[in-house]
C-alpha cells in the first residue's frame, strides 16, 4: 500500500524555499505598468485590479503570460541549489515534490493577486494558519479537489464585501470552511502517494544530472495554473463592475452614506 504524504508539510516546506513569495506589490506593479497609467496601479495595488477598473479580459491576458514564464521557469531551473543537502529528503519529505511544489505556489500567487486578493504572507513573510489553508484550497482548485472550490467562493464573497481588506481569517481557521480544508489536505495527500505522485512530479522537475521534459510538465503544470486562473476569473473579486458605485470598503455609495461620510 503506498504511504500517503503529509500535503501540509509539503506545503510549509515548499513555502520555506528561496524564491517562492511573491511581494504582491512589487508583482502587481512589474505586471500592471506596462498596460495601465500609474493611477490604475495604483489603485489596483492599494484595493485591487477589478477595482482600478481593469477587467477580467485584461487580466487573463497578463496571466497568460505569468502562466507561460512559470511553465518556461518550471522546466529549466531548480531550487535545488537553495536547498541545503541539494535534492536530499527534506526530513520525510521528498525534496523534488518541495519543489515542485514551490513552482505551484508562485504561479498561486501571482493569479491571486492578479484576481483581486491581498497579500497572503504576513508582514516577517512567515506563513500563519489561515494563510496555510486558504492556500491548500487554492491548490485544491488546481487539483480538481471536490469542495475547494465552492468554499473559495464563500471566502471570496466575504473578502469582496470588505473590497478585499479582510480574507476573513477566522473562516479559514473555524466554522465552515475549516472542515473543507481539513477534507482537501487529506485528499491532496491521497494524490501525492511516494509511489505515485512523487516519481511523476520527479520527471517534471530538473534533477542533478537530468533535463525534465517540456511534455509532461505542459500536461500536467499548466493546466492546473489554467484552471486556477479560470475559477478566480468568476469571483466577485476579479469583477470590475462589482466595484463601480463602491467605495475603497466595498461599500455601496449612495447620496444618504455619502453626506454620512463627511
Amino acid at each position: 500500500m503506498d504511504e500517503k504524504i503529509n500535503f501540509g508539510l509539503v506545503l510549509k516546506e515548499s513555502a520555506g524555499l528561496p524564491m517562492v513569495k511573491i511581494d504582491r506589490e512589487g508583482f502587481l506593479r512589474a505586471a500592471l505598468s506596462p498596460h495601465f497609467d500609474e493611477d490604475t496601479v495604483c489603485r489596483a495595488i492599494s484595493v485591487n485590479p477589478a477595482y482600478a477598473g481593469i477587467t477580467t479580459q485584461e487580466i487573463k491576458k497578463i496571466a497568460r503570460s505569468c502562466i507561460n514564464y512559470e511553465t518556461t521557469k518550471v522546466t529549466t531551473l531548480s531550487f535545488a541549489a537553495g536547498i541545503p543537502g541539494g535534492l536530499a529528503m527534506l526530513g520525510s519529505v521528498p525534496a523534488d515534490l518541495v519543489q515542485y511544489f514551490g513552482h505551484v505556489l508562485r504561479i498561486a500567487q501571482k493569479l491571486i493577486y492578479l484576481y483581486g486578493w491581498q497579500e497572503l504572507f504576513d508582514e516577517s513573510g512567515q506563513m500563519d494558519d489561515g494563510t496555510a489553508n486558504l492556500l491548500t484550497l487554492f491548490i485544491g482548485v488546481m487539483f480538481g479537489v471536490n469542495g475547494a472550490a465552492s468554499a473559495i467562493v464563500k471566502i471570496s464573497e466575504a473578502a469582496a464585501q470588505k473590497a478585499a481588506k479582510s480574507l476573513a481569517q477566522k473562516a479559514l481557521t473555524k466554522g465552515v470552511v475549516y472542515p473543507v480544508v481539513k477534507k482537501v489536505t487529506t485528499a491532496l495527500g491521497v494524490k501525492m502517494t511516494k509511489d505515485i505522485f512523487a516519481k511523476s512530479v520527479s520527471k517534471v522537475i530538473p534533477v542533478i544530472g537530468g533535463v525534465a521534459s517540456g511534455t509532461v510538465t505542459y500536461v500536467t503544470y499548466k493546466p492546473m495554473a489554467k484552471k486556477l486562473r479560470d475559477h478566480l476569473a468568476t469571483l466577485k473579486l476579479a469583477d470590475a463592475e462589482f466595484y463601480k458605485g463602491k467605495d475603497s470598503t466595498g461599500i455601496v455609495i449612495t447620496a444618504e452614506n455619502f453626506i454620512e461620510k463627511q
